[in-house]
């Protein structure tokens, strides 16, 4: 498999709405990447303009959605965007689907009527058909109340992502789609990401060879190795809380250290709860100069990783990080594919 360098631009600090988002887009396709993932979380960013945006300001990189949801968005409207979005940009489009947050949509008084797996698969399922030119009537897993009439007047098939983290939603992603965004904190855990898509793959008949798994990272590169290193310190203390306890021990990580962390955050002791960050609590990203970064990624693609996609803080300079990993990084990593 060749492989593939993403970056993920949208919904994090520096973005400065649409224009940045695809201003770092633009940076992305300069600098060599394959791929860009930008977001769209319900009251977040518009994910959807900046996709069309995308679309229009760039003419190589492939472009995806990371991730739209079937709550907010009915399959059939995400079906006609993708296939809008396919047509505009010549084919480079990639459709990714998630679950969408709970959380978020308890703000709107939306409670969705299926768990985050069960929605997500039928998604998947219903808009593969939709895009296919067929009606999703009678497939399994699509849902009910389609008539054999509910076909797109335009149809252009697209590749399907599934975001997600939990085995429920791995399971989907192996079985439905044609890829997977998962979000690898610390990176050594696409082991296990892996082991579990391969898993419901081989399950549903189908092999990994045309599969694309995503290994999403967080990175902070700069030549200031020391300021690279304070940036992801700062992204770590702000989600320290939120990190699942149960997968930073399965991980061989100090539940206690970020326990400690967040409590400094709690109170409003920002500085201090940066300073907390410990070496071994900087391991759940990839940190530090080019050599640094080169080492880290390298040891991705010994254990079988074809797809490294780099996400925030990426490092002081969010668009001269990506021209820094453009020039210096990438061209060392392929050549490794190369040797």
């Amino acid at each position: 498999m060749t492989p593939i360098f993403s970056a993920r631009v949208g919904g994090h600090p520096g973005a400065h709405g649409v224009r940045g988002v695809v201003e770092k887009a633009m940076a992305a396709e300069a600098a060599g990447f394959d791929q860009v993932w930008t977001g769209n979380d319900f009251l977040g960013e518009p994910g959807i303009v900046t996709l069309a945006a995308i679309a229009m300001k760039t003419s190589r990189i492939k472009f995806g959605s990371g991730v739209l949801d079937p709550v907010t968005l009915h399959p059939g409207q995400i079906a006609q965007i993708a296939t809008g979005l396919q047509e505009i940009s010549g084919g480079r489009f990639l459709l990714g689907i998630g679950a969408g947050s709970d959380v978020y949509f308890s703000r709107a008084g939306i409670t969705p009527a299926l768990k985050a797996a069960p929605r997500t698969r039928e998604a998947v399922v219903t808009i593969r058909e939709l895009l296919a030119g067929r009606s999703p009537l009678g497939t399994p897993y699509a849902g009910a109340g389609w008539s054999d009439q509910a076909m797109l007047r335009v149809a252009h098939p697209t590749p399907i992502y599934v975001g997600g983290l939990g085995p429920r939603m791995l399971a989907v992603a192996g079985a439905f789609a044609d890829g997977a965004l998962s979000l690898c904190l610390p990176p050594r855990h696409v082991r296990a990401v892996t082991r579990q898509i391969a898993e419901a793959n081989a399950a549903a008949g189908r092999t990994m060879e045309d599969f694309d798994l995503a290994a999403c990272v967080w990175a902070s590169i700069s030549d200031d190795r020391a300021a690279a290193r304070r940036i992801l310190a700062a992204h770590i203390a702000e989600y320290s809380g939120s990190l699942a306890p149960a997968a930073l021990a399965a991980n061989g990580m100090d539940v206690a250290e970020f326990e400690h962390t967040q409590s400094l955050m709690d109170q409003g002791r920002v500085a201090e709860a940066i300073d907390s960050v410990t070496d071994s609590m900087l391991g759940l990203g990839i940190v530090g100069g080019v050599d640094e970064v080169i080492e880290q990624c390298g040891q991705l693609i010994d254990s079988g990783v074809r797809h490294i996609s780099f996400g925030p803080p990426m490092g002081t300079d969010p668009l001269g990080s990506l021209r820094l990993i453009g020039e210096k990084v990438l061209p060392a990593l392929r050549s490794q594919f190369d040797a």
